[in-house]
């Protein structure tokens, strides 16, 4: 991993800390797998990595404590979540209980707009290439955002803010699974297809068709992740 330099940000224009600043490092770092599962994550060697200082460091990993992807352990200090089968099949389950609400109520209430917002998301996905190259098959960071915001579009409508932050949680917590795991067998995958099925379904207010779609999508992830044999 690169040495990156927190401290010589500036801050943004919306006034985000350092400690925020660190925290979303530290944060697309786990995603990624760049610090993998279980690993330690001794403090000095942090404040060195990132370069920045041991308060908004430790603010920093008291937030990914608390949405669990960091454990903090008494007197042991912290280390990075671990990953595994079990895990990630609940994951992926809650994720389905909880997206099915947010789409069906979407469904309900969404206006004009709201349609109008899936339909460009999808529209960007599609357009954007899965991988970096053909030959290694590299995930396209572009594509990983497009795909994070049509998810939450579909969703959007539900009138919930508490229910969207649950959702999203759980979509950063299964895209760092994806992110473990060997992305061969993505190289058969026809993704499009199955975001183009539910959106079809949600354009149509076809409720069950459309978490139909939705729940099949998510468990082809699990079992391609699944079948990786990168997990325990």
């Amino acid at each position: 991993m690169n040495k990156t330099s927190i401290e010589a940000q500036q801050p943004t224009s919306g006034g985000e800390t350092l400690a925020s600043m660190v925290y979303h490092k530290l944060l697309e770092d786990i995603l990624k797998g760049e610090l993998e599962p279980g690993r330690k994550l001794r403090l000095q060697a942090l404040k060195d990595q990132y370069e920045v200082g041991n308060s908004p460091l430790r603010e920093a990993l008291n937030r990914l404590s608390a949405n669990g992807m960091v454990i903090r352990e008494e007197n042991r200090g912290f280390r990075v979540s671990s990953a595994s089968s079990k895990e990630l099949m609940e994951l992926v389950r809650t994720r389905c209980w909880l997206e099915e609400i947010a789409l069906r109520e979407s469904i309900r209430l969404g206006e004009e707009s709201w349609e109008e917002q899936v339909v460009l998301a999808y529209y960007r996905l599609a357009r954007a290439p899965r991988p970096t190259d053909e030959e290694s098959f590299n995930a396209n960071t572009d594509w990983e955002a497009l795909h994070r915001r049509y998810h939450l579009a579909l969703i959007s409508a539900c009138n919930s803010s508490l229910l969207l932050d649950y959702c999203a949680q759980l979509q950063e917590k299964t895209l760092r699974y994806r992110n473990l795991t060997a992305v061969v067998a993505y190289r058969e995958r026809h993704e499009n297809d199955e975001h183009q099925a539910i959106r079809d379904a949600v354009l149509d207010r076809d409720a069950d068709r459309a978490v139909e779609s939705l729940t099949a999508h998510f468990n082809v992830t699990a079992d391609v992740v699944m079948s990786s044999g990168a997990l325990t």
